[in-house]
């Protein structure tokens, strides 16, 4: 990693958001709702674009229906033409909306929204039994549930606040992203549909600007205040996950 310029304080980050908004203008908050819905959210696709991952997602809800009854008695060729537009692995894609599906009515009698009456650790613990659905993906559920204490981030955000100044790039992932939660304690915007902006701002700046190969600096709104821009050209890549 190569020597980055030292700030004295950290970026605001309701400056950054507020600089992110105004480039990419308001988030699209996913379509899903519910942790059921959400779970297969995360699991409709295989690192492909948000578009792709709507496409399949409405398309579960049209031909097949959102709920885990639905998904255990459908078609099984209607699943795997859905399951094939979701990316590489179709087969696997299908076998984890039946899992979800099955543990959803055997774990929680077919209502999966139950975990929300828990306390916050036992609702996470909950959703980490479902495919693809780590500690990550279980907050960012439960924060567009309306429930966070803290900003769940994905890789691409991660790689923003680590270049902004936030926490610390590492060879392990999982160093890094406690690095930049540790940052982030008290600096967090009240309530969780702020916390979810910031999330899918910093998701879709990482995408399309703070990239981790070619970042655009020069188009970047928040260049000013990056340490990642004011470093030579040597720049660190974050580990993937």
């Amino acid at each position: 990693m190569p020597n980055l310029p030292e700030l004295k304080t950290l970026p605001e980050l309701k400056t950054l958001m507020t600089r992110l908004q105004r480039h990419h203008g308001a988030p699209t908050v996913p379509p899903a709702k519910g942790p059921f819905e959400l779970v297969m959210w995360e699991n409709a696709c295989y690192l492909l674009p948000d578009d792709r991952r709507a496409a399949v997602f409405e398309g579960l809800r049209t031909q097949v229906g959102l709920n885990p009854s639905a998904i255990l008695n459908a078609d099984k060729a209607v699943l795997l033409a859905l399951a094939k537009m979701g990316g590489m692995r179709p087969e696997t894609r299908v076998f984890r909306w039946l899992e979800i599906a099955r543990i959803t009515m055997s774990e929680f009698e077919g209502n999966l929204d139950s975990i929300l009456k828990e306390p916050y650790n036992q609702a996470r613990k909950a959703l980490k039994q479902f495919p693809n659905i780590g500690d990550p993906g279980a907050e960012k559920i439960l924060l567009f549930c309306g429930s966070s204490p803290g900003l769940p981030l994905e890789w691409n955000g991660l790689r923003v606040l680590t270049r902004v100044g936030y926490g610390r790039s590492q060879k392990n992932y999982g160093a890094t992203y406690r690095s930049v939660q540790d940052s982030l304690r008290d600096k967090l915007p009240r309530g969780a549909a702020a916390i979810a902006r910031a999330h899918l701002l910093l998701r879709e700046h990482g995408q399309k600007i703070c990239r981790n190969k070619g970042p655009l600096c020069r188009e970047c709104p928040i260049e000013d205040l990056c340490l990642f821009a004011m470093s030579p050209r040597e720049r660190d890549v974050l580990p993937t996950h």
